[in-house]
């Protein structure tokens, strides 16, 4: 067993334009003060990060970590949600997709796949530079708009896109390898890798690629009516980062895991603030300490209701009051007997 690390905090949701939110020295800080002790880096947001220069220098790469540290906290993973996304588009999301991406890749579904393939791999390298083991992102998806088995798929048509998928992410997970470094892909709702089975079937074609790893969210699985306690057990082994979310599912009469449409605050299945949802965190932080996860426990804060600022100052004691410290004894050694062997075998009647 070990002692998971944290609380820590996903800045994506809070990054913008005036202060604390602005710049990595404020934003920092600012997460220090509410009692975090790690930050989780989105590499898109440039005010926090230059991913190429953190990818090529070194230098810079230790400048950043000291600015966190200056500030109070450390750098605990990067993350490429949006860029990950992008190594896979089908292109039905094509006008959407472009906003993940900068204007000069716009229209262009080729150029915006490399320039994300780019991305991520710099990512790779920039974690080594940082000292970091894990790093967060996306899948992409190429079979999502066919989830629903009706009209009914072609045969072959998914095992096409998973192959295709696995051939585009094998180089990255290899130059991730090269850098020492775990991909952590995020199981959620619009990625190809969206529950355990998808997982598997990548993991399949590639190879059962050392470096194709997890970030286990709750939060997502709570949506989809999924066992996010079994699925500890079936993955720990593959189970690198852990966000810490909450959420809820009241279904209707009306409406269940498709909600109909609805903005996130009529949905039935919607994200809250920690503590204020329906997952057991107790249990979690249970098992993955006893299958001795000593990652990083971070706080992302996506609440339909409450504000992003009350999520995060009530969020650090809540993932510190759920760390556990592990013991390194049985609660009965007081009463062990310290027999050998030769007691042992009188003990059964063994001479």
């Amino acid at each position: 067993m070990k002692t998971i690390k944290g609380p820590a905090i996903f800045l994506a949701q809070f990054a913008g334009d005036k202060a604390p939110f602005d710049t990595l020295d404020n934003i920092c800080k600012w997460a220090a003060d509410l009692g975090y002790k790690g930050v989780q880096i989105p590499t898109w947001v440039s005010s926090f990060i230059d991913l190429e220069k953190a990818a090529t220098s070194k230098t810079y790469a230790d400048e950043l970590k000291g600015r966190a540290k200056a500030a109070g906290v450390e750098i605990t993973e990067l993350s490429t949600h949006l860029q990950g996304q992008l190594v896979a588009v089908h292109p039905a999301y094509d006008a959407q997709m472009d906003g993940f991406a900068p204007a000069k890749v716009h229209n262009n579904p080729k150029a915006r796949q490399e320039w994300a393939v780019q991305q991520v791999k710099w990512a790779a390298a920039a974690s080594k530079n940082l000292g970091l083991k894990a790093h967060a992102t996306f899948s992409g998806a190429l079979a999502w708009p066919y989830l629903y088995p009706f009209p009914q798929r072609p045969a072959g048509l998914v095992e096409e896109a998973f192959d295709e998928l696995a051939r585009r992410w094998t180089p990255i997970l290899d130059e991730f390898d090269r850098n020492g470094v775990d991909v952590c892909y995020e199981i959620h709702p619009s990625e190809d890798l969206h529950d355990g089975i998808t997982y598997e079937m990548f993991l399949e074609r590639v190879k059962n690629h050392p470096r194709a790893n997890l970030l286990y969210d709750p939060s997502h699985f709570v949506l989809q009516q999924l066992d996010y306690l079994q699925y500890i057990d079936f993955y720990h082994d593959r189970i690198r980062m852990f966000h810490v979310k909450d959420a809820e599912f009241n279904p209707t009469g009306k409406q269940g895991v498709y909600s109909g449409f609805q903005s996130w605050v009529n949905r039935a299945g919607r994200f809250r603030s920690l503590g204020d949802g329906q997952v057991d965190f107790a249990s979690i932080f249970s098992k993955l300490s006893a299958y001795g996860f000593d990652g990083w426990a971070v706080l992302e804060w996506e609440c339909a209701i409450k504000s992003a600022e009350q999520g995060a100052q009530e969020g650090a004691p809540f993932i510190a009051s759920h760390i556990i410290n592990v013991t390194e004894k049985a609660f009965d050694d007081f009463a062990a007997a310290g027999t050998d062997k030769a007691a042992n075998r009188k003990m059964l009647g063994l001479s």
